[in-house]
C-alpha cells in the first residue's frame, strides 16, 4: 500500500458513512489525517461513533448536502472542532430508480440531481472561501463513468455525474491561482450498498461493459482519491481521473 502524507490535514468526506467515502476516511486516518464524516444516515454515524468515539481525529456529522442550512451548519461544526479545512471529498449522491428517460418519475429525477449535483455545489460553495483564505486546498469530486458515457436506464444519475464533471472543470479553473486543486474521478460500478441496490439485470449490463470483467474495489478507489487529495498533487486541476476498468472512451 502506498503511503500518503495527511499529517495536520483536515478532510471533509460527504456520504462517508459507508462505501468509497468510508474507505477514503479510513485511509486518511491511517496516514495521519483528521476527518469529518458527513452522512444523513444516523445509524451509520452511530456505528462509526462506537468505533471511533475516542479518536480525536474523527468527527461524525448528520448532514444533508441538499440543504444549504445543513451544509453551512456542518461547515461551522468542522471549523469549531478542527479550526480549518484542507481537503473536501464530495462523495455523497443517490442513484434513483432504473427507468427509460420518457418513463422516469419527474420527482425522482429532481431528487437525484438535487443531491448529487446541487448538493455538491452547496458544499463547494460553503467550503471554498475557507480554502481561499488559507491559500491551500484539495477537492475531489466523485463523478462516474456514467457521467462520461451515459447509462441507459439511469438518465438522472448520468446527467448528475456529467454535471459534476463540468462543475469540477469550472471550479478548478477558478481556484488554480490559490493552490487549490479540484479534480474528479469516474468510477465504474463498485461494491457499494448504493450500487448493489440496483436491479440485477441493470448491474449485469454495466458490469458487462468493463473490460477488466469485475467491479471496482473500494480500496482501489481510495488509493486514487487519496493521492489527488495530497499536497503532492500540486499541478493538475480541473481534470478527470478514470476508474472505469478500461470502459471509458475518453
Amino acid at each position: 500500500m502506498n503511503s500518503y502524507d495527511f499529517e495536520n490535514r483536515v478532510a471533509i468526506i460527504t456520504g462517508g458513512g459507508q462505501g468509497i467515502g468510508l474507505s477514503v476516511a479510513e485511509r486518511m486516518l491511517q496516514h495521519g489525517g483528521s476527518v469529518s464524516i458527513w452522512d444523513r444516515d444516523q445509524k451509520l454515524l452511530d456505528t462509526l461513533d462506537r468505533k471511533y468515539g475516542r479518536d480525536g481525529k474523527v468527527q461524525t456529522l448528520h448532514a444533508d448536502i441538499g440543504s444549504v442550512e445543513s451544509v453551512d451548519a456542518a461547515v461551522r461544526a468542522v471549523l469549531d472542532r478542527f479550526g480549518k479545512i484542507d481537503i473536501l471529498i464530495n462523495n455523497a449522491a443517490i442513484v434513483g430508480p432504473n427507468a427509460n428517460t420518457w418513463e422516469y418519475p419527474p420527482q425522482a429525477f429532481m431528487d437525484v440531481v438535487h443531491v448529487g449535483l446541487v448538493g455538491t455545489f452547496f458544499v463547494c460553495r460553503a467550503v471554498v472561501p475557507h480554502m481561499i483564505e488559507r491559500g491551500y486546498g484539495r477537492i475531489v469530486n466523485l463523478s462516474s463513468v456514467a457521467g462520461k458515457e451515459g447509462n441507459p436506464g439511469a438518465p438522472a444519475y448520468s446527467s448528475t455525474k456529467a454535471g459534476v464533471l463540468a462543475l469540477t472543470k469550472s471550479l478548478g479553473k477558478e481556484l488554480a491561482k490559490y493552490d487549490i486543486a479540484v479534480n474528479a474521478v469516474t468510477p465504474a460500478v463498485a461494491k457499494t450498498t448504493m450500487a448493489m441496490s440496483q436491479a440485477p439485470d441493470f448491474l449485469q449490463m454495466i458490469l458487462s461493459k468493463i473490460p477488466r470483467g469485475r467491479m471496482l474495489e473500494l480500496s482501489e478507489a481510495a488509493s486514487m482519491i487519496c493521492w489527488l487529495a495530497t499536497e503532492e498533487n500540486s499541478f493538475t486541476t480541473g481534470a478527470v481521473f478514470d476508474l472505469s476498468g478500461g470502459r471509458a472512451t475518453y
